[in-house]
């Protein structure tokens, strides 16, 4: 009975897993911002544009040979070398594309390198050309998210089935038909989503607090952009449990541990699954949530008070919380605060919360009083 309900809750914690990996907003702008901190934009660059001149090269060489397109040099062969060269100049003379224009080149990448290999006239030579798929399926598994990747991977299993029926109906042994079909289907079609949900599960962990399991501060940093972009009102909440040094001196270091994932829990469950919960520091906890000014007070009471609830042990805690509002369905033209001026706003009142005897909220209104609301320069 045990090792049934052992699978079950095992089978239920996959499932969460790929869900939450098929829903992960991946924040293309961080991860181009954070290869450009560590200086590897530049080299990336230039070793996709290498990739496409190494196309623009394979397809010169093999133009009149006995594998090649059909025609002097031929077409097929022609737009190859002509992709190959604008690829290469795009990537190394211009800035890094934006999210959209990466799609774009990448999606234009595929449909053409399917195009191209179903021109050539031995068709096992134009199958293997389906290998190409891996190199863009690679840079979207790192840059893009799940559902770019499930696109770019339908289009490479229609890719395979088309190669493989042409060589069934070329005359070609079927054999060699399935073989090829399944040597192209686990490189080109399975592999990658695995390499990326590893690569997911490493980031993730990357960004996460080992202890709470909530985010860390750098996971902060990407899914707070996401939100303040993505809603007109957003709400940042910093709560700092009062006093908690006492209870790692009188209780011990453990029982604090499960005070933090405690509070960790009750503040997860409570701000519900709009809101983005962060363990920022030792007993520092962020609630960021889409919400109007008029609702963050009785919002960020709520949370206090879910902190305070009496515990299952004798430890009790309270919060100090400092709240940082904004509100663009109030003022539409007046400038966005940045996710660090939210931040910072929300750790100044929370320093007030604490200086004012703690277990209360303290709340700082960024939004401008509508005496002082200006357009933004246009």
């Amino acid at each position: 009975m045990a090792d049934v309900v052992g699978t079950k809750g095992e089978s239920m914690n996959d499932s969460k897993t790929l869900r939450d990996w098929w829903n992960d907003p991946v924040d293309y702008r961080w991860l181009v911002r954070t290869l450009a901190a560590r200086s590897a934009l530049g080299p990336l660059k230039v070793l996709i544009g290498v990739a496409g001149a190494a196309i623009a090269v394979m397809g010169a060489v093999i133009a009149g040979t006995p594998v090649g397109p059909v025609g002097d040099p031929g077409i097929a062969s022609t737009i190859g070398v002509l992709s190959g060269t604008l690829w290469a100049l795009r990537w190394w003379l211009l800035p890094w594309p934006s999210r959209t224009e990466s799609l774009v080149l990448i999606a234009g990448a595929d449909v053409l390198f399917t195009m191209e290999f179903l021109q050539v006239p031995d068709r096992v030579f134009g199958a293997m050309g389906a290998v190409l798929l891996v190199v863009t399926g690679s840079y979207l598994g790192f840059f893009h998210s799940a559902r770019a990747l499930a696109a770019h991977s339908v289009w490479s299993l229609l890719s395979v089935i088309v190669f493989s029926v042409r060589i069934a109906t070329g005359g070609g042994d079927i054999r060699l038909a399935v073989a090829v079909a399944l040597l192209l289907f686990v490189s080109v079609v399975s592999a990658l989503p695995a390499l990326q949900v590893l690569y997911w599960l490493l980031r993730t962990e990357s960004l996460s607090d080992p202890l709470t399991e909530l985010l860390n501060r750098r996971g902060l940093e990407i899914r707070l952009p996401l939100m303040i972009d993505r809603y007109p009102a957003i709400c940042v909440m910093t709560f700092d449990l009062d006093r908690f040094k006492s209870v790692n001196d009188t209780w011990g270091h453990r029982v604090g541990d499960t005070v933090l994932v405690r509070t960790a829990r009750r503040l997860h469950d409570a701000a519900g699954e709009a809101a983005v919960v962060a363990r920022t520091g030792g007993e520092e906890f962020v609630v960021a949530v889409p919400m109007a000014t008029v609702a963050a007070r009785t919002e960020a009471e709520r949370l206090r008070g879910a902190v305070a609830d009496p515990p299952e042990t004798s430890v009790e805690v309270t919060a100090s919380v400092g709240v940082a509002v904004f509100d663009a369905t109030i003022c539409p033209r007046c400038p966005r605060p940045s996710p660090d001026q939210l931040l910072q706003s929300a750790d100044a009142a929370m320093y007030r919360a604490k200086q004012s005897g703690g277990n209360l909220v303290m709340v700082d209104d960024l939004t401008p009083p509508r005496d002082h609301r200006h357009p933004v320069p246009g």
